[in-house]
């Protein structure tokens, strides 16, 4: 009963001892990602209010949908990632109106719903465009429209922009016409966030 009873405790601080090692190796990349997080994950945010609309635009970093992907354990994985798309950039638009009302409804739109709904999805992306702090116009390269189906109060969309250099400071420029307010300008002029 006593070799038992030995080799139980021997188990148990093994078990405890390799816990412990395991969680100080981690701890290092969960902290360096805890600060990330704590500094906020986007890195500018501007909103413009228009007509009873709040036009919210954020500069999202890259690194952030990277480690979304691939999690957290390979930092080299994540930086090697970044570097081969480093000329990326994602932003996004948010839409809401002050009294919390559903903004593809017609009144607002001029369009019927499901029209409203398919010029989100996949006509909207015309509509946007980046000019550089080198005075480069890069066109939006794609939309991701995110469908709450009325639940939440906003509607979201991702936009993708391509070819622009890490270093440059951007202005996005937004031709509203799906609400009928005209050109929005958001001035991103700090240098972006970077991880």
């Amino acid at each position: 009963m006593k070799k038992y009873s030995l080799l139980y405790a021997f188990f148990i601080t093994t078990f405890f001892v390799g816990c412990n090692n395991s969680e100080n190796r981690s701890t290092l990349t969960d902290t360096k990602l805890f600060n990330f997080e704590q500094q906020g994950w986007k890195s500018k945010q501007i909103t413009h209010f228009i007509n009873d609309i709040n036009y919210t635009a954020t500069e999202v970093p890259l690194q952030y949908y990277i480690l979304k992907e691939i999690g957290r354990n390979d930092l080299n994985k994540i930086d090697s990632i970044y570097k081969r798309n480093a000329k990326e950039r994602i932003l996004e638009i948010e839409f809401q109106h002050s009294d919390k009302e559903d903004l593809l409804d017609q009144k607002f739109t001029k369009k019927p719903y499901e029209d409203a709904v398919k010029y989100m999805a996949f006509q909207i992306e015309k509509d946007f465009f980046i000019v550089t702090s080198s005075s480069d116009t890069i066109k939006c390269s794609g939309v991701n429209f995110e469908r709450n189906f009325k639940v939440a109060p906003f509607k979201r969309a991702l936009l993708y922009f391509n070819n622009i250099d890490p270093d440059d400071t951007i202005k996005l420029i937004y031709n509203d016409q799906i609400f009928g307010n005209g050109i929005i300008k958001f001035n991103f002029d700090e240098t972006p966030l970077k991880l």
